[in-house]
């Protein structure tokens, strides 16, 4: 009884100050939202005017001012990139999806294993080892172009897809981040499981593998952007139509006085994203899981 009724003790100050600080907070929460939203918008409308256009002709494509929603919706841009023209988006597509399918497996099996070796397994030199390999990333992959392509056309690989695939399955930074993920876990796992009878390759694939499926999903994704998206390699190693990946097709739209078709380029440019954006909603929660847990920002 005496607590309610007094208002200027230490309980009526508290009871003052609650409300009070939930009002900052919920204001605090709906300012942050808003700027959220806004800067999530803007990031949008790149994106929001690539599929406008996609859906223009030519000539409505870079009208001023420009007009966001199209009239007419030409959608014979998407029946004439993906049906049309020699080659078709969708060899470019297949090309695509086989050098970053298999480039990723690749990867995902390669960075695995070597992760765990230089995480659990005790050799000589194990992490003056590890610090070479890491080094290697310091070089810029333009430098290794030139010297890729003499090694790949002594190898007969040249103009083919594996002389895209082939250097994907090795990566520094997936050895790095498998690693890191392996150390993050007890190592009384594998010790429990070696005094029960198993041998390494069982304490790999039983006992750790499965504990960092959240960091392969987070590696698959990346591995699988950067092979979608890599436009140098394919410019350098191929020369044939038909072999053609996403990047290196959608400049089929230029032509060789610089003119391009604005509207066949964006719908072309939408297609190409729809996969990145349908991996990463697969696997949006083990990607932010892998993040938080390895302590990436």
């Amino acid at each position: 009884m005496i607590s309610t009724e007094v208002t200027g003790g230490p309980v009526g100050v508290k009871t003052k100050l609650v409300p009070r600080r939930r009002r900052r907070n919920r204001t605090t929460y709906v300012i942050k939202s808003i700027l959220l939203w806004t800067f999530s918008l803007l990031f949008l409308l790149p994106f929001a005017w690539m599929v406008s256009s996609s859906l223009k002709r030519n000539i409505d494509v870079f009208s001023i001012p420009p007009k966001w929603i199209p009239n007419p919706i030409e959608w014979a841009n998407y029946v004439e990139v993906w049906l049309h023209g020699d080659p078709s988006m969708a060899i470019f597509f297949s090309n695509s999806i086989t050098v970053s399918l298999i480039g990723v497996l690749g990867d995902l099996t390669t960075a695995s294993m070597a992760g765990y070796a230089f995480a659990r397994l005790s050799f000589a030199g194990r992490d003056k080892i590890f610090l070479l390999y890491l080094a290697t990333a310091i070089v810029p992959s333009q430098l290794l172009l030139i010297p890729r392509f003499m090694f790949f056309q002594q190898l007969g690989l040249y103009k083919t897809l594996w002389a895209l695939i082939l250097p994907g399955i090795f990566t520094v930074f997936g050895t790095f981040l498998c690693r890191q993920a392996f150390l993050s876990l007890p190592g009384e796992f594998g010790e429990a499981a070696r005094i029960d009878g198993a041998g390494e390759w069982r304490v790999f694939f039983n006992v750790y593998l499965p504990q960092i499926r959240p960091t392969l999903a987070a590696l698959g994704i990346i591995s699988f952007v950067g092979s979608w998206n890599d436009y140098e390699g394919p410019l350098i190693m191929l020369s044939d139509k038909e072999l053609f990946t996403v990047p290196l097709g959608l400049t089929r739209f230029v032509d060789a006085d610089g003119g391009l078709s604005a509207g066949f380029a964006m719908a072309g440019s939408v297609s190409s994203v729809i996969p990145i954006m349908i991996i990463f909603l697969l696997f949006q929660r083990q990607f932010i899981a892998a993040l938080a847990s390895s302590g990436l920002k």
